[in-house]
């Protein structure tokens, strides 16, 4: 059963077709990306669809009952409350039978009411449970957690979050409510890379349906299994992951393409019958063929030609309107050399990457190397060597130091102690991630006279053209441009400073997935050396040969030697041997001291499980009174002691998650 369905639906602003024609329709379960370039409707389809905004023609069914949870790129909570009352706010109805449970305990202690008081409270309290009433507060704890809140962001009024902060915090909220139907709009734009695999795991075991749209290449790999894919020429849908869809829409360009030519070579072959025919022995055979192929060059005009395909006339004629009039010979082969091939492949940036000298063959070495500032220490970088050819990435979360590291190397922030030297023979390439390097004053052409003061403006023009800026496009301030525009324009500016050292921060942030498709295979083929800092996992999975992750606990850079699928399958190994078989006190740790961990750890450790153990036992207790209270005894007194027990036993598992929170949260020191 569909939750959503869509026929026929249309959107326009003014004289402006935004999409038309589309027809679509979201099953159960469904994990859908929907994709194309920036600027194409992706979002306006999306507002079309949960009822934010009206379409121009067709319409939109929703299932009865149908609970919708949406996501916009940037969230708008204004309440005064926090973040933990936002959450909070899911779990209304909860709340008031935890109220009401308190009550009936109250109640209890009255012999004369106790038989009446205790059915009603087993009555409430199995529904309590049942719908999590004593998990709500701990799914609350994962959820924040999950995507990147500390604990001390908890009781923060939202109005003190950033405006990431407040998007996290309402993509909580919608996660706690497990609306029917989640339509997320970039969930990923503010989460580092632990988040986004939190969210991944969240969203694969989703009981509901999903329908995003995200430029995360590896997180659409991970979730869907479903692409629609806008683009001017309407809605394609693809099925399976972003992988299977970049090979799926190859196959297609493909099949596209060769339908064109040999339509085309068909029809070039009636044009010349008919141009040898038409004034022969043969004219009525030529003027019959003339008729169709006027017709058919109609068709085509109108609908394509991979619509004309395997259709009869009358379905042609229905979809397409075609007039009675036979064209001469000279327009139908006018309209026919006129007729273009699929149209289907988005425009692409055009970049070309030169390194214009070879630089030596050790690019970066420190020695005892400490990143941050004065009185801020941020981590250890230790011995580093980067050699030529090869590329970093350099990972961690939000704030970790990754851009004061690239700054450390290009001497705009000095090292707090260790030595960090440059090889022979380099010309460093910088792209920003706040792109700082582009003066707001300035135009487009401006800025790229700045690096290539002799180009011609015509050339100017030319160039900025293959980064997608036309027309009086060229003229704009930078003030005016959008986050991916700016970050097209730094690149168009990086491509002219034939760097042999490329340090990369954030290079894909607000690209869409056609350019980012572009720009990793011209990185691909880059002959000098790369320092990638990226969230974009496809991107590093693609080009990186080492992987250095910030351990922000242990304020140090870890390095790894492969590529960012072998790194994570090495995590992943890591943890679930950690899970399955603890280290015991007398197993020989072949790790460095410093990674031990110290005996107020090891007792934690300890506590955590035995109260885990504790929580058990006291629950598995709680259930069989609440199966005695389903059916209470005659007794009052044995009503009225059963209940006290179940209140004192909530009581001690309360104390006991309590003690469990607070360890959980604990920074152990030796």
């Amino acid at each position: 059963m569909s939750l959503l369905t869509v026929s026929d639906l249309s959107k326009s602003f003014g004289a402006d077709d935004i999409f038309s024609g589309l027809s679509l329709s979201v099953p159960n379960q469904a994990r859908i990306a929907l994709v194309g370039a920036n600027g194409i409707g992706k979002t306006t389809l999306l507002r079309i669809l949960i009822g934010l905004d009206e379409p121009s023609s067709g319409g939109v069914h929703r299932a009865r009952g149908l609970t919708i949870g949406y996501l916009p790129q940037e969230a708008n909570l204004t309440a005064e409350h926090t973040l933990w009352q936002e959450c909070l706010t899911v779990f209304k109805d909860l709340q008031a039978q935890e109220a009401e449970l308190s009550r009936l305990e109250a109640a209890m202690t009255d012999p004369q009411r106790a038989e009446l008081v205790m059915e009603r409270y087993g009555t409430l309290q199995q529904d309590f449970e049942h719908r999590g009433g004593y998990t709500y507060e701990t799914r609350i704890r994962q959820t924040l957690s999950g995507l990147g809140f500390d604990i001390n962001d908890f009781h923060r009024p939202l109005w003190q979050l950033s405006g990431g902060q407040r998007t996290r915090a309402l993509l909580a909220r919608l996660l706690l409510s497990e609306p029917d139907l989640l339509v997320l709009d970039e969930p990923t734009n503010h989460l580092d890379i632990a988040a986004v695999e939190w969210l991944e795991g969240t969203l694969i075991n989703w009981p509901g349906s999903v329908l995003l749209v995200s430029h995360d290449r590896y997180f659409l790999d991970k979730v869907v299994n479903n692409i629609w894919e806008m683009s001017r020429h309407g809605l394609e849908t693809y099925r399976g992951n972003y992988s299977a869809y970049l090979q799926q829409r190859l196959e297609r360009w493909e099949q596209r393409w060769q339908i064109y030519e040999a339509e085309m070579e068909r029809l070039e072959k009636e044009l010349d019958y008919i141009k040898r025919n038409i004034a022969g022995q043969r004219t009525q055979q030529a003027k019959g063929k003339l008729r169709r192929l006027s017709r058919q060059v109609e068709a085509i005009e109108s609908l394509g030609f991979s619509e004309v395909m395997d259709k009869s006339w009358s379905q042609i004629s229905a979809e397409a309107d075609i007039s009675t009039h036979t064209m001469g010979v000279a327009e139908v082969e006018r309209r026919l050399r006129a007729l273009k091939g699929p149209q289907d492949r988005p425009a692409n940036l055009k970049i070309n990457l030169k390194a214009t000298r070879r630089s030596g063959e050790i690019v970066l070495r420190s020695k005892d190397l400490v990143i941050g500032y004065p009185g801020e220490p941020l981590f250890t970088a230790g011995d580093l060597e980067l050699r030529r050819l090869e590329c970093a990435a350099v990972i961690g979360p939000n704030g970790s130091g990754k851009t004061t590291f690239l700054k450390t190397i290009l001497e705009q922030v000095l090292p707090l102690s260790g030595s960090l030297e440059l090889g022979a023979s380099l010309q460093v390439g910088y792209f920003a991630q706040a792109h700082e390097d582009l003066d707001p004053q300035r135009s487009l052409v401006e800025e790229i006279e700045a690096v290539a003061p002799s180009m011609l403006l015509a050339n100017t023009r030319s160039y900025l053209a293959r980064f997608l800026f036309s027309g009086e496009d060229v003229f704009r301030a930078v003030a005016t441009l959008s986050g991916g525009e700016r970050g097209r324009l730094a690149l168009a500016k990086l491509c002219l400073m034939n760097a042999n050292l490329l340090l990369l921060d954030e290079p894909t942030n607000h690209l869409d997935i056609p350019s980012q498709e572009v720009l990793q295979q011209v990185l691909s083929e880059f002959q000098g050396t790369m320092l990638l800092v990226s969230h974009d996992r496809y991107l590093i999975d693609a080009l990186a040969t080492q992987i250095w992750e910030i351990d922000e606990p242990a304020r140090r850079l870890v390095v790894f030697k492969g590529s960012y699928s072998e790194y994570h399958t090495q995590q992943e190994a890591e943890k679930l041997l950690a899970s399955e078989r603890p280290r015991g006190p007398n197993q020989r740790d072949h790790r460095r001291q410093a990674d031990r961990p110290s005996r107020a750890e090891r007792r934690r450790k300890t506590r955590l499980g035995e109260i885990e153990a504790e929580i058990a036992a006291l629950e598995a207790r709680l259930a069989g009174i609440s199966s005695q209270l389903e059916s209470p005894p005659s007794n009052p007194d044995l009503v009225r002691d059963l209940g006290e027990d179940y209140v004192q036993i909530q009581n001690e598992i309360h104390a006991l998650v309590v003690e469990w929170e607070n360890l959980s949260s604990e920074d152990v020191e030796d």
